[in-house]
Formats: C-alpha cells, sequence, structure tokens
C-alpha cells in the first residue's frame, strides 16, 4: 500500500459518500451484501490486507467522471472489485499456508527417518531435534577458522601454499561479462554478481598456490553489445602484482573464457538460456579437457592437470557446475546469489501473479530445480551471510540445517551416514581490493591545499557531473547506488528526504542508477522505477537537491565514493532484502557511515564493522530519522567512519580467497576416472567442429512413456553431408582383445572379479572403434516389447543410410533392460552387437562394450563391462541405506479395495543391479508423480534418479543422471555427446 499516492484522494472520495450508500442506488452485488460503509471497508480490508496499486487506471477514471451519482456507482464497483481480490489473495495465502504447513510436516517426517535408520549409533550431540537448532551455521565460533588478523598470518599461510599449482573453474552465464570497464547496471542481469565472480577470479589467480583460474561465460557477439563480449579468451590483469604472485608460467593467471551457446547474435535474458545449457556443457567440457592436458604438459609432467574445484554461481552455472562435476568427477562448489525459492514466496505474498504467471515470467521452477540440482552435486555452498542458510537454503528439499549437522558429525566421526549427503554450508562474505584506497583526513575536512612540490590534483570528471545537479554542492551527501529496480527501494528513499524538511535542508541525495540513454529504451519495469522517481522529485519540489546523473564508468565508483566522504556524507542500502551488500563494504572502504536495511547481508556487515545503522526499509520515517541522525551528529559520523575503516581488512580479498582455499582443501580430492595408461587424451583429435554438440544430429528416439501414458518421440534425421572415411570391418578388428563380461543372474559377489578380469584387459583394447567416429548417435528408447525395440533401431540404421557402413558413424543403445535382455531381443531381432559402439543398460547403471573374444569370459554373453564408469559413479551411491528407503516408500503404496490393502510397488530384485533398484509397478495410475518420489529422496538426504519407464510399469532408482553420458564418452575418448 505505502507508496500509492492517490490512495488519500480515493479516501476522501469514499468519506464523500457518507457512512453508506443508498441502497436505491448501490448496486446488487453490494445489497447483496446487507449494508456497506465505504470507509470501514477501506480501513478494515484495502490497508490492512491487500495492496491495490492495479486498481490505480480505474480509479483514475472515477476521480474523473463529472457526475455524482455514476461516480458513487463507479466507487461502488470499485470497492466491489478490490473486496474480490483481496478475498483471492487471502485464498491463495491460505493455500500458499497449507502447502507450507505440508512441507514442514514433510521434513519433519523424513528427518525422523533418516535419523531412524542411524539411530543404533547416534551419539549425545547428535540426538537433538530442534528445528532451530541450527549451531553449525550459528553463533559458535567452534570449528570456524580464524581470520587472518596479521602479516605474519598470512605469510605463514603463503609458505604452506607456495608448492601448489592449482587449476580452478569458475562458471557465470548471464549479462556482459568482462574484466574492465563493466557495465554493472546496463540490466538485471548485469549486477553486483558480474562484479563479484571478475574480482573472485581475478583474486585467486593471484594467490600462492593458484596456477589458473578460468571464469566460463557466455559468448556475445550480438551488434547491440560491445565488441569486446565476443572476444573468446581475456586475461584478467592482476590488481596486486607485488604481492602473493605466484611464479608465472605459459599459461597461469586468471582469464574469462567465452564459450558460445545459445542464438549467436543476440544478447538474452537469463529466463531465456535454460534450453542452451547443454551447449554450454558441451563446450566448456571440450575446453577445460584441452586446458587439462595443456596444463600437464607445463605443470604435470605430462599427467593432466584437472581442476581442484568447479564453482558455479547462480541456478543456471550450477545446473551446467552440477553436470561438468559429475562428468570429470571433480568437487563442486556453488553460490545462488539470489534464490528462486525466495523470490517465489515474495511475489507470491504480493498477490498479484499467481503461481503459473510468475512461472511464465520467470521460469521459476526450472530455476528452483536447478538449485535442487546444484544441493546434490555440491561439496561445499557458499553463502554470504548467516540469513541466507537460515530463510532461504531451509526452503529447500535437498537441505535441512538440523539433517546437515547430524550428518557433518558422523563424518568427523568415521562414522557411516547410510548413503545420505548434505552439502556444507560455508560462510565466506564477498571480499574486496583495497590497496587503492586511501582516505585521507584532509579530504575529510573539506579542503585539500595544493603547494609547489606536491600540487592538488584536479577534480574528477564524475564530480562536476554530479554536482551540477545541486544548489549547494557543500552540503553532505547522501549516496544511493542501485539499478532503479523495485526491490532496490529507491523510491521510499527519495519520499523519506523528501518529506523530511530538517534532512532536505541538511543534505544532498544522490541516486547513481547505472547507464540510461533515453528513458524509452529501458525495460519496462526499470523505467517505471526511474518514472516514479522524477515524479517524486517534481512533487517534494527537490531540484537542486537530488542528483541522477545518466552515465558513469565502473572507474569512476570510487570517486563517486570519495566525493560522499569528503562532503561528511552517508552511504544508504534501503533494499527490501539485500543477499549480500557489497557496496556497503566499499562504502565503509573510502570512510562512509551506512544506513542499510535490516534484512539480510547488512545485519552481518554491521555486526562486523559497528559503523551505522540499521533500518526497517518499509519504513520511511525510520529511514529519514537514520540519515539525519548520522548527518547532524559530527560525533556519531566521526565514530562509525574510524569503526568501517579499523575492521574493514575482514573483508579482504586475500581473507576471502584464503577462506575460500582452505576450504577447498577440505574437500575430498577426485579427479576423473577414466584416465588410461594409453594416454587416451593424445590420441583423441582436438578442436574437431565434429566433436561439438551443436553438430551432432541427434536422432535419439525418446519415447519415455510419463505415469500419465504422455509418450515423448524425438528423432531427427542425419546430415547428408556426414563424411565417410573408415570401414566397418576396421571397427571389429581393433575389439580383438576385449573381453566378455557378466550378464544377469551374477551374483554381486563375482561382479568385482569380473571386473578386475576386464580391466586387465581395458588398456590393450583402448575402445577403438568409437574413438575413430565422426558421429555417434545415442538411440535411447524405452518400450515394453520386442517388436517395438527393433523398428526403432531399423529406423535409425535406415536414416543413416550409407554412412553406417562406411564406419564414420557409430551407435549406442540405452535402455532400461539388462545386458542379457537387450541380447536376447538383438538375436530375435536379427541384430548383431557388433552394430553397436555400446549398450548402456539399467537405466543408465551399467555400460558395455561388444566383444568379440570368448575365451577368457564368465560368462558366455559377448560383452564388456566398464569397471571405470563404476569406479565413476560410486561416489555419493547409497547403497543399502537407498535401497532401504526405496523399498519402505514401496512398502506405503498400496492400493485399497474391499476392505483389504494391495502393495502395488514390489521390489524386482532379478533386474536389480549393485548400482540400481529395480521395482515393477502393478497399477501405474496410484504411483506418485517423478517429482514427488524425487523430493522425498533429498528429504531424506539422499542422491539418486528415478526413472519410470515401460509404459509406469517399472521404476528404478539409480545414479544421477548427468554422470552417465559423458563417462561414457570420455572414458572412449570421445569428448562432447549430448544427453537424449
Amino acid at each position: 500500500m505505502a507508496g500509492n499516492d492517490w490512495i488519500n484522494s480515493y479516501l476522501e472520495a469514499i468519506l464523500d459518500v457518507g457512512p453508506g450508500i443508498d441502497e436505491a442506488k448501490s448496486s446488487l452485488l453490494l445489497r447483496e451484501r446487507g449494508r456497506f460503509s465505504p470507509t470501514r471497508y477501506f480501513v478494515e480490508e484495502v490497508i490492512t490486507g491487500f495492496d491495490e496499486t492495479d486498481l490505480h487506471r480505474s480509479w483514475v477514471r472515477a476521480a474523473a467522471t463529472r457526475s455524482p451519482q455514476e461516480r458513487n456507482t463507479r466507487l461502488e464497483n470499485m470497492c466491489w472489485r478490490i473486496w474480490n481480490l483481496a478475498r483471492k489473495k487471502k485464498q491463495i495465502e491460505g493455500e500458499e499456508a497449507q502447502r507450507m504447513a505440508k512441507r514442514r510436516l514433510e521434513r519433519e517426517r523424513g528427518r525422523r527417518e533418516a535419523t531412524a535408520d542411524m539411530s543404533e549409533d547416534l551419539s549425545e550431540g547428535e540426538k537433538g531435534d530442534v528445528v532451530g537448532d541450527i549451531s553449525a551455521h550459528g553463533d559458535s565460533n567452534r570449528g570456524r577458522l580464524p581470520r587472518i588478523s596479521s602479516v605474519d598470518a598470512m605469510e605463514s599461510w603463503v609458505s604452506q601454499q607456495k608448492d601448489k599449482k592449482l587449476y580452478i573453474v569458475l562458471i557465470s552465464l548471464h549479462g556482459l561479462i568482462r574484466g574492465e570497464n563493466m557495465e554493472l547496471g546496463r540490466d538485471s542481469d548485469t549486477g553486483g554478481q558480474v562484479k563479484y565472480v571478475v574480482e573472485l577470479a581475478r583474486a585467486l589467480g593471484s594467490m600462492p598456490g593458484v596456477y589458473r583460474v578460468d571464469l566460463l561465460t557466455r559468448q556475445v557477439s550480438a551488434p547491440e553489445v560491445d565488441w569486446s563480449y565476443g572476444e573468446p579468451t581475456e586475461m584478467l590483469t592482476p590488481t596486486n602484482s607485488d604481492s602473493f604472485m605466484n611464479e608465472m608460467g605459459e599459461s597461469s593467471g586468471a582469464y574469462i573464457i567465452r564459450i558460445p551457446f545459445g542464438p549467436r547474435n543476440k544478447y538474452i535474458s537469463k529466463e531465456l538460456l535454460w534450453p542452451h545449457i547443454p551447449e554450454f556443457v558441451d563446450g566448456a567440457l571440450n575446453h577445460i579437457i584441452q586446458m587439462s592436458k595443456v596444463l600437464g604438459e607445463q605443470i604435470g609432467g605430462g599427467q593432466p592437470v584437472w581442476p581442484v574445484s568447479i564453482h558455479g554461481h547462480y541456478a543456471d552455472a550450477g545446473d551446467s557446475a552440477a553436470l561438468l562435476s559429475g562428468a570429470l568427477n571433480v568437487p563442486m562448489l556453488f553460490t545462488g546469489h539470489s534464490l528462486g525459492r525466495d523470490k517465489l514466496e515474495q511475489l507470491l505474498k504480493q498477490g498479484r501473479q499467481s503461481r503459473e504467471e510468475i512461472n511464465a515470467t520467470y521460469k521459476i521452477m526450472r530455476r528452483i530445480e536447478a538449485e535442487e540440482l546444484s544441493l546434490d552435486a555440491s561439496e561445499i555452498v557458499i553463502t554470504s551471510t548467516r540469513q541466507e542458510i537460515e530463510e532461504q537454503w531451509r526452503l529447500y528439499d535437498g537441505f535441512d540445517p538440523v539433517l546437515e549437522r547430524k550428518l557433518r558429525a558422523r563424518i568427523k566421526r568415521n562414522v557411516s551416514c547410510y548413503g545420505r549427503f548434505m552439502p556444507r554450508m560455508v560462510i565466506i562474505p564477498p571480499g574486496m581490493e583495497f590497496h587503492h584506497i586511501i582516505p585521507h583526513d584532509g579530504e575529510i575536512d573539506g579542503e585539500v591545499e595544493g603547494n609547489e612540490d606536491n600540487p592538488a590534483s584536479p577534480d574528477p570528471p564524475i564530480w562536476s557531473e554530479i554536482m551540477r545537479f545541486f544548489t549547494n554542492p557543500r552540503k553532505p551527501m547522501i549516496l544511493a547506488l542501485a539499478r532503479p529496480d523495485p526491490k532496490k527501494n529507491i523510491t521510499t528513499l527519495v519520499k523519506a528526504f523528501g518529506e523530511c524538511r530538517p534532512l532536505r535542508e541538511l543534505a544532498n541525495l544522490t541516486l547513481i542508477m547505472g547507464n540510461r540513454d533515453a528513458i524509452d529504451e529501458m525495460s519496462g519495469t526499470n523505467a517505471s522505477v526511474l518514472l516514479s522517481i522524477l515524479k517524486l522529485i517534481d512533487k517534494y519540489d527537490l531540484y537542486g537537491q537530488v542528483a541522477y546523473p545518466k552515465h558513469h564508468k565502473q572507474s569512476d565508483v570510487p570517486d563517486i565514493y570519495r566525493l560522499a566522504a569528503k562532503t561528511k556524507g552517508v552511504f544508504i542500502n534501503p533494499a527490501f532484502i539485500e543477499p549480500f551488500g557489497l557496496t556497503l563494504i566499499e562504502a565503509a572502504a573510502h570512510g562512509l557511515p551506512i544506513v542499510a536495511t535490516k534484512n539480510g547481508g547488512p545485519v552481518d556487515i554491521h555486526r562486523v564493522l559497528d559503523n551505522g545503522l540499521l533500518v526497517d526499509p518499509h519504513d520511511q520515517q525510520s529511514i529519514a530519522s537514520a540519515l539525519l541522525k548520522l548527518v547532524a551528529d559530527k560525533q556519531l559520523w566521526a565514530r562509525c567512519r574510524q569503526n568501517g575503516l579499523k575492521n574493514i581488512h575482514l573483508f579482504s580479498w586475500p581473507e576471502h580467497c584464503k577462506t575460500y582455499l582452505t576450504r577447498i582443501a577440505g574437500c575430498r580430492p577426485r579427479h576423473p576416472q577414466f584416465q588410461r595408461s594409453d594416454g587416451w587424451l593424445e590420441e583423441s583429435e582436438s578442436d574437431s567442429p565434429s566433436d561439438s554438440l551443436k553438430d551432432i544430429q541427434d536422432i535419439s528416439l525418446n519415447l519415455k512413456l510419463s505415469l500419465d501414458g504422455e509418450k515423448n518421440e524425438e528423432s531427427g534425421t542425419v546430415d547428408n553431408a556426414l563424411d565417410s572415411e573408415e570401414n566397418a570391418a576396421d571397427r571389429k578388428s581393433k575389439l580383438e582383445n576385449a573381453l566378455l563380461a557378466w550378464s544377469k543372474g551374477v551374483l554381486r559377489d563375482t561382479h568385482k572379479g569380473t571386473a578386475e578380469k576386464a580391466d586387465q584387459h581395458t588398456g590393450a583394447g583402448k575402445f577403438p572403434a568409437l574413438r575413430r567416429r565422426k558421429h555417434v548417435f545415442v538411440i535411447a528408447v524405452d518400450v515394453a516389447t520386442s517388436e517395438n525395440l527393433h523398428e526403432s533401431i531399423q529406423m535409425v540404421f535406415e536414416a543413416a543410410g550409407k554412412e553406417k557402413s562406411s564406419g564414420s558413424i557409430g551407435f549406442i543403445l540405452s535402455t532400461a533392460l539388462t545386458i542379457s535382455e537387450i541380447h536376447s531381443l538383438l538375436v530375435n531381432g536379427g541384430l548383431n552387437t557388433s552394430d553397436f559402439d555400446a549398450f548402456i543398460c539399467n537405466s543408465g547403471s551399467d555400460i558395455y562394450y561388444p566383444s568379440l573374444n570368448t575365451e577368457d569370459s564368465y560368462s558366455e554373453l559377448p560383452f564388456l563391462s566398464d569397471s571405470d564408469y563404476h569406479s565413476h559413479i560410486e561416489y555419493r551411491w547409497g547403497g543399502e541405506g537407498l535401497r532401504k528407503t526405496l523399498v519402505r516408500w514401496a512398502a506405503s503404496i498400496v492400493d485399497k479395495k474391499g476392505g483389504s490393502e494391495e502393495q502395488i510397488v514390489i521390489q524386482d530384485e532379478e533386474r536389480s543391479t549393485a548400482y540400481c533398484y529395480a521395482f515393477k509397478v502393478k497399477n501405474p495410475a496410484l504411483v506418485p508423480p517423478v517429482k514427488e518420489l524425487r523430493k522425498f529422496m533429498r528429504i531424506q538426504a539422499l542422491r539418486c534418479h528415478v526413472i519410470y519407464c515401460q509404459n509406469g510399469t517399472c521404476m528404478f532408482g539409480g545414479v544421477l543422471s548427468y554422470q552417465i553420458w559423458w563417462s561414457l564418452l570420455e572414458n572412449t575418448g570421445i569428448r562432447i555427446m549430448k544427453e537424449c
């Protein structure tokens, strides 16, 4: 309600109508409600219950009506509309409250079940089950890394790191990213996150023990943006080359690597990037593998140097990092920056859009699922504040602070967690580079005198650009630096300034709201906020007291802070919720006291710096009072300034990076399991255009059947221009040394022995067939009958035509069947196992290759099992704990009829393997959707992939799907492939 200037006139008009409306003139709807009091209704239903800003236009039309009778009728109808909307909002709020209550019950039940599974060896410290008990992230300092408080401490840490040569990958996909002259505020995607990731990469690249840092982002070659965003590579120059610089190597340092994906000649918003994520992963995987090979030649003694971690920033990058982490078996870190569930909750509370409308606008459900996937895959989730953990992350299925504490306690005691895992939440405030900031006392007094030896430097150009707005530029400056976004709450700041006469008399207001050329060219939301601010300036007649320059460079920002400090001003961040508040640290470093929102990160910053005041962003009187207090009380101003300067080193980049690298060192080292002694990297072709995902013709027949019976078929055509170089006979001759593998019916305890046999011959086989392919088609088929399978395979073979026999095209068959079932179907259909280069079985839990050598075979099936793949997917596999949980869930799905209960989901032990648990479904209509079972598993802290297949009659719980395709293709030397 606050901020609608028309409310007062609305109230006056309703009061003019009188305490009631004449029944003869009142509408039928109002008469049906009985006697109507507009005044009481307005106060009780509108002001206290609903934000009716969307009815402003209707009110303007009603107020412009000349006829009193018609005007009263319109007011009646408008009141009725508001009441209807208020009722709808209350209904939505009620449904949301029920949804949240159900969610709490599910989480509590999941926590109890998980605790019960581990109850036999719980310690006393693990038995507490209080929802608010989050000591792992609370005020306790036990186990928290000490901050660097002296040069000696930093030098000691540096000496421990100097012999390391780490390779780190960061990912940030959306927005416009470059190392210099960042266009912050250009749009909603180019904001604080862009600055943070660039400075993080730059700072990490300057740290001892770090050899190379790659910041992967999107390459944008669009006419509406600068050409620099189309450059494939950009080296980030270190800010402080004299300190902490490791020995420079040929490829050392920090780089921005731009991967082309999505529309080639168009800059698009983050909401439109989701369909193109697989294409980015394609290019990123290719870059990382090639760079690992290059670094291996430089510093690894010929062995590839894999990333020590892959760090995704925001949901889209987290989705990508999860895929890359699963493919390369490398630890993943994640930073959410702004979380989808929190944004969804805020938008629903506003009541202006339904859940479906919000999802259509912001793709919010895709974003939330990407964040859940990031929780599944991450070792560490880095947050800026405690508030982010307590109020935002705990909304997700994949994280429960209480259960996370219990699991971590068990890990420390080296006690089994029964396959359960939750990522570690670590609070590391963003850093800042302070070496170039020197707040001088002379500046604070407002005068800097020059002399012959030390002439005064000229004022920065941005100073005159700002001061031209002011009638009296020597007054203290209140500075706000934020893009014109509604959540930044700048309009409330302008109102607070405009309605507080003492504040207007003592200070000026400067609003740095990004860069703009014309308001009409801005996005609708930003333009609306800016127009509202201009109208408020006109309403309160603030000309000569408010500055709002159209342009500034990123390099101008320090000068803007210095100008505010020179005038003994104040920096303010009035955002409704601020995830962290990097600008508050920047302001403190320049000697500016702060006024900041009490919601979010500023609370933690204020606790450390103690250099200002916190306010309720919804209370403009509180904002005005805090600003006036700091501007008028010079002693308070000086004390806040000094506190900020004294403690600001706690937010330096070296401090941030030291904590960051220490956390990475605490992760269990992992690397790809598909490395081989024969050096497959050298044999595989590099930078081949045909390796790219965009050039692979996906003729996958994805016939996965949902529980609702919907059948999705995807097929493609074969490019007639495919090159034909290899002969199919050559492929067969290269597989002579492969061994036969075990099949259906082999006991699990014999699996290990068979895998060891296979592994002895793996180096000799080298899987040359796949390596020689220019194109590989993955036929992913979910069918219930052999006829359908044969039909699908023949369709693909016919599409491939002559290229199939030439050897340039390879085929991989992926199904939910066991390897013995696949063999029977192929034989019955007249197909040879040699027609395929690999078989993905049991819904992705096993990979087999055709074999022609049977003398060492354990069974008589002509297949070789990929033992490297099993080593790859072993990480975080739930094992027996997962199986028990699935069996317990299956027992709860019953069909109640005739007074009896019949279990409809039954474990299929014959088709289950060590990495895939199979279940038979008697009545698919009674089984919950896949997303509900996935949610159930996440609440239990179990990480697996759930698949319904064969028309919903079978269910599989197996490895995370993103590990399957990449591992297969990397293992055999083909680097790039699309998940079908």
